[in-house]
């Protein structure tokens, strides 16, 4: 049987005010209290308001002379995640952060205290760490000239010190950069006078508890990707689910897209949602539950495995969660009881100024951070993280070292990666570089952007100007 996608083309009702339209039929807030097992109670919270209509310039996504002062006034003052804490486990283990020209050491000292610091030998400006290295050491030494630094900052070697009269212990200590932990994250800030961590996460940290506590889950894949885009263009296409249709219509028969929920929590957090196990309002035919289940299992599950039927009463999503819990506790050792049925299947993103997304479900445990290319602001690194549940009986596997992929590799071809999955993402990568080769050749100078589905795109850019317009 063929499912139609019918694109609705109705115009806007002019009697609903601009940034109230929504999708017809039942919101993704209908959906989820539709569920047997109920729903995390900070997924019925609803912040949204209308932010305007203005076009989006060009010039945002292609300016040298744009990224370079967003770079110095988002990148240099905003707090950024740098690595886990897993990978720093122990003294002396280390790790290197690199954003734009910037680079930092982040390490563990013998009290056990994660420090940050500046990446460059405080003689004549040689990088101490290679960019992306990690390991463990007790000092860190210049392999120009033999200066030296423990792993608290304090000068421990300098060759010829007598020949530096002018410099006393205190001129040679490594500077230090802002460091805070949240999720089992460890974030930094290069602005010596930015508030507190807890204070920029808003929502985060009292959304994410329980089932949700990403401090309780261990990196089992890190992909890093070159992507042909600049930075932002490459975060947009995760802040919607409005391009799902066009760009990934085989999930249509069980994805919610056009009724997505997005919310916008303060200057620094955005959310989306949307559901799995209820088809898109584009299919023009409804199906059954039943049939809704076997195209799930038969997409998510072993080829020629028996599909359960739907048990009176129930949904394909209450069920569909209930046989992913299962699996998902046999494959990792996890315990999956406290998931309801939404945040096991559905996907849930949060979005935390300025490059970093975070998903608390069982079945989409992903991470990403995009960073900018501090050369050309047609590129931008993408960093793709899976983090699973430890296992219930203590033994914690070590995080996955990284994969890095080229602008046209596929993400398929990353061992671990799950092939359909891996083909999601090429077809967003494909957009992107068709995108910007728009945003250089097109005869308009901006973009436009849905009131309500884009809503935190535009969020995003009104953020980056709050940010460029402080002194």
């Amino acid at each position: 049987m063929r499912y139609p996608v019918h694109m609705e083309q109705s115009l806007p009702d002019p009697n609903v005010a601009f940034g109230d339209h929504r999708c017809p039929g039942p919101s993704y807030r209908d959906l989820v209290l539709r569920d047997e097992t109920g729903v995390p109670a900070q997924m019925l919270e609803s912040e949204y308001r209308y932010r305007g209509s203005e076009p989006i310039g060009y010039h945002r996504y292609t300016s040298k002379e744009f990224a370079e002062l967003e770079f110095e006034k988002v990148f240099m003052r905003a707090w950024q995640w740098a690595c886990r804490e897993e990978h720093i486990p122990n003294e002396g283990d280390y790790h290197v952060y690199d954003v734009g020209q910037r680079s930092i050491i982040l390490v563990r000292d013998p009290q056990g205290k994660i420090r940050a610091f500046n990446n460059f030998c405080l003689h004549r400006g040689t990088q101490l760490k290679p960019s992306g290295d990690q390991g463990n050491a007790n000092r860190f030494t210049c392999p120009y000239h033999g200066w030296a630094w423990s792993t608290t900052g304090k000068i421990a070697s300098l060759p010829c010190r007598w020949d530096f009269p002018h410099l006393s212990d205190d001129d040679l200590e490594m500077p230090e950069i802002q460091v805070d932990t949240w999720g089992g994250f460890v974030f930094v800030n290069f602005d010596p006078t930015a508030g507190p961590l807890r204070d920029y996460l808003g929502v985060l940290p009292e959304h994410f508890q329980g089932a949700w506590d990403l401090s309780k889950r261990y990196v089992e894949l890190h992909i890093k990707k070159r992507l042909p885009c600049n930075w932002k263009a490459g975060m947009a296409a995760f802040l919607e689910a409005y391009h799902v249709y066009k760009t990934h219509p085989q999930g249509l028969r069980a994805t919610g897209d056009a009724n997505a929920q997005y919310d916008v929590f303060g200057e620094h957090i955005s959310r989306f949602m949307h559901t799995s196990g209820t088809q898109s309002p584009h299919i023009a035919n409804q199906q059954t539950e039943q049939e809704i289940l076997d195209f799930l299992l038969g997409r998510k599950f072993s080829p020629g495995m028996e599909t359960p039927k739907i048990p009176e009463g129930k949904t394909a999503r209450d069920v569909y969660a209930q046989l992913s819990k299962v699996q998902l506790g046999e494959k990792y050792g996890a315990d999956y009881s406290d998931f309801k049925v939404a945040d096991t299947v559905d996907s849930i993103e949060y979005f935390v100024f300025p490059n970093g997304f975070f998903f608390p479900g069982a079945r989409i445990p992903l991470t990403y951070r995009f960073l900018p290319n501090p050369d050309n602001p047609d590129e931008c690194t993408f960093d793709l993280l899976f983090l699973r549940p430890h296992p219930a009986d203590g033994n914690i596997p070590a995080p996955a070292k990284v994969c890095h992929l080229d602008f046209k590799d596929s993400y398929a071809s990353a061992p671990g990666m799950d092939p359909g999955l891996g083909g999601v993402f090429d077809q967003d990568t494909d957009n992107l570089a068709a995108q910007t080769r728009g945003f250089k050749g097109s005869m308009r100078t901006a973009e436009t952007l849905g009131n309500y589905q884009e809503i935190r795109t535009r969020h995003l850019h009104e953020t980056i100007d709050k940010y460029m317009a402080r002194p």
